[in-house]
């Protein structure tokens, strides 16, 4: 999922290419999901023909702010939205069409922005959104930093990170696994799954500790952390080969695969140990020599295969699409014909119990 640091990346390339430019048409297709509330024909007529005078992101969330009248488009890329500028190199994702540089207009878009600036009337930039999964949501508001959705976000570590004396009693609160605060958005917007872990993973906390378990100490890395790895990421444009290469996120996707990158070391120069365990429903990534789980009496789930997590041989999900099931869950899953099977052996055994108690 594009994550703040991505976010930010497509918001300066819209100020970059787009900034005072006009709105001369746009193209659209139907979507009744990802057009929230509007209609792909009524986004179309409301933001054309006006200026683009900014743009603005608020954690994964951005906007346009448009002269004259009308509401402002308020755009989330979801799972596997991405923008796309005709003509320059795409910024991929998984299940982004690799060709999506080349072939216009773009496979699973959902608008394409035609922009003049009034020199050469002739020629356009045009920007799509696209989005695979259809997972995102375009919106239209009046006021898009007091409505929701960024009016129910809590603080951007980007924006407004809060003083640490701030930023500890939200945590010490709460009792729920810190991984699972972080990616709640009210409470920091714009931290998604591998943010989260590379901020863990740099404060060397477990993704499953208690928040009101943390020390001071451990909170005060945390606050470090969290504008750490925010600000680094933002500041190579979410380029993540200029990420550095001690960095978790350079490690962590080749889970389950064959690689030829140098693996991740521990301060002593020995090879870290990656590992992954499930915590709000995302899977989560740590390293067991740096991370410890402390002062918890409840029992802890197992930890993922380092080599196979997914307990298979391959697969094409991606590590943030691993949810957890429980057993109805998994057993509704079943196919029918095991359902039957189960259910079949699940008679048998009532009625063994029944010929044992007569």
């Amino acid at each position: 999922m594009p994550e703040l640091p991505e976010v930010e990346r497509a918001v300066q390339q819209i100020r970059r290419i787009g900034l005072n430019k006009v709105i001369d048409r746009v193209e659209t297709t139907q979507d009744d999901i990802v057009y929230s509330g509007i209609t792909h024909i009524e986004f179309a007529n409301e933001i054309s023909r006006r200026r683009i005078v900014g743009v603005k992101r608020y954690g994964k969330s951005f906007f346009l702010e448009l002269d004259g009248t009308g509401r402002f488009p308020v755009l989330h890329f979801g799972m596997t939205g991405m923008l796309q500028v005709k003509g320059e190199k795409a910024m991929y994702y998984e299940e982004t069409p690799r060709n999506a540089s080349t072939d216009w207009p773009p496979r699973f878009m959902k608008f394409i922005l035609h922009l003049q600036d009034g020199s050469t009337p002739e020629t356009s930039t045009e920007i799509a959104f696209m989005d695979a999964r259809r997972l995102g949501r375009i919106r239209l508001r009046d006021s898009p930093a007091t409505e929701p959705p960024i009016s129910a976000l809590g603080f951007d570590p980007i924006l407004c990170m809060p003083a640490l004396d701030v930023f500890e009693p939200l945590v010490k609160k709460r009792s729920c696994p810190i991984k699972a605060l972080l990616l709640d958005q009210s409470f920091s917007a714009g931290v998604g799954n591998w943010v989260a872990d590379e901020i863990l993973y740099h404060a060397r906390v477990h993704p499953e500790q208690r928040c009101n378990t943390l020390s001071p100490a451990q909170i005060g890395e945390l606050h470090r952390c969290t504008k750490f790895v925010c600000e680094t990421a933002v500041s190579v444009d979410a380029d993540d080969t200029k990420f550095p290469e001690d960095w978790l996120f350079k490690h962590r996707w080749a889970k389950g695969k064959k690689t030829k990158a140098q693996p991740l070391k521990l301060p002593s120069g020995q090879p870290a140990t990656i590992r992954w365990v499930t915590v709000g429903g995302r899977t989560s990534a740590y390293v067991v020599e740096l991370q410890h789980l402390r002062g918890s009496s409840s029992k802890v789930p197992a930890p993922l295969d380092t080599q196979n997590p997914t307990g298979s041989s391959s697969s094409n999900l991606s590590e943030s699409d691993l949810p957890t099931l429980t057993d109805s869950e998994s057993e509704m899953k079943a196919s029918p014909k095991k359902r039957r099977k189960v259910a079949t052996e699940s008679r048998r055994s009532q009625s063994r119990r029944k010929r044992i108690s007569n």
